[in-house]
């Protein structure tokens, strides 16, 4: 696979010209380029600062309703990946506003789907008959073809980060959508109902599973930022990611997503990690305090809310200017079980 490409001459162009027609093509001429040495994308480092995409929100606000719009959100799309709407090869990434008293009408869709909340006094989500309160650093899951609707009772605008993996589902072309017939689903579960069944390492006797996403759709930050602080104690600190916890599913403690991976890591202050790269392009974001990514050296200063992209095999090293809190998601789920996933710590 090292070996250099063979010399085209001539006859051999004659060749690949006369069997484009018919629909073939050369492999020598193009392996290369499709099995490569190592990953290679044009998804590209990038950052987002949340104060400029809050401020493009306010103004899409004045120009569209949430029921015009279905989803009144902001692309945040990879310059490497123009044009696509993708974040990364696989994953979509935007910031989605409600503004008080709307409703993002319901509907349903094979993508699966996770909300990162950024700022919501008043934001809930129903998913699956149940209704769900939204605050600040709650990660929030809609599984693949079930009802959701969002709404805010708030006096102020809602606004939370969106992750799907519309990209993976749109190559595999299985895709499906369609809108419920009024613009809120009905509610048929009391609110907490899903973590009142899941949530206390126990399980109702006789559930059968029949979805492979977690049971639990929301994931409380105050619950999830209490483990991270009471593990700190423990000065268990992994040298390339601090102290970095995964959301699981409470039924078989895999991934919380079977095609996305979400995980929230506590980084104390001054503290800076070893060089890191993985094959999963990896969306981060901003939770408390702030800090920088040197991607491939190229330095990333990130504070709360701030959204950033480290692609595939890139390496990458985090460091804390003060006490940080990063959210991120990633294929990483998908990749292992194809058997792809692939790490590399240090600088070996």
């Amino acid at each position: 696979m090292t070996r250099d490409a063979p010399t085209d001459n001539v006859e051999r162009q004659a060749f690949y010209d006369a069997i484009e027609p018919e629909n073939l093509r050369a492999l020598w001429s193009v392996m290369g380029a499709i099995i490569t040495p190592q990953p290679r994308s044009d998804c590209v480092p990038v950052k987002w600062g949340y104060t400029q995409v809050r401020e493009r929100l306010i103004e899409a606000g004045a120009l569209i309703s949430a029921r015009e719009a279905e989803r009144r959100v902001l692309i945040l799309e990879n310059p490497g990946l123009r044009g696509t709407s993708k974040a990364t090869t696989s994953l979509y990434c935007g910031v989605q506003c409600v503004m008080p008293g709307e409703v993002a009408p319901a509907h349903r869709h094979t993508q699966s789907a996770l909300r990162f909340v950024l700022e919501s006094e008043g934001g809930y989500t129903s998913v699956g008959g149940e209704r769900t309160d939204m605050h600040y650093g709650d990660f929030v899951i809609t599984p693949s073809w079930e009802w959701h609707d969002h709404g805010n009772t708030g006096d102020a605008p809602v606004f939370w980060l969106d992750g799907l993996d519309i990209p993976l589902v749109q190559f595999l072309d299985a895709s499906f959508a369609e809108g419920y017939a009024d613009e809120r689903q009905p509610v048929t579960a009391p609110p907490g109902d899903t973590l009142a069944r899941y949530g206390a390492n126990m399980l109702p006797l006789d559930y059968a599973r029949a979805a492979p996403t977690s049971p639990i759709f929301n994931y409380r930050y105050a619950r999830s930022r209490e483990a991270l602080e009471s593990l700190r104690a423990r000065d268990e600190w992994d040298p390339c990611h601090g102290l970095k916890m995964r959301y699981v599913n409470p039924l078989d403690g895999g991934w919380a997503m079977p095609t996305i991976g979400a995980c929230l890591q506590l980084l104390p202050e001054g503290f800076s990690t070893q060089p890191y790269r993985s094959t999963d392009a990896t969306v981060f974001v901003g939770v408390e305090g702030r800090g920088r990514a040197a991607i491939e050296g190229h330095p990333y200063a990130w504070g709360p809310r701030d959204v950033f992209i480290v692609p595939s095999w890139h390496e990458v090293v985090h460091e804390a200017t003060e006490d940080a809190v990063l959210f991120s998601y990633s294929d990483r789920p998908a990749q292992e079980k194809l058997g792809l996933w692939r790490e590399r710590r240090g600088n070996r």
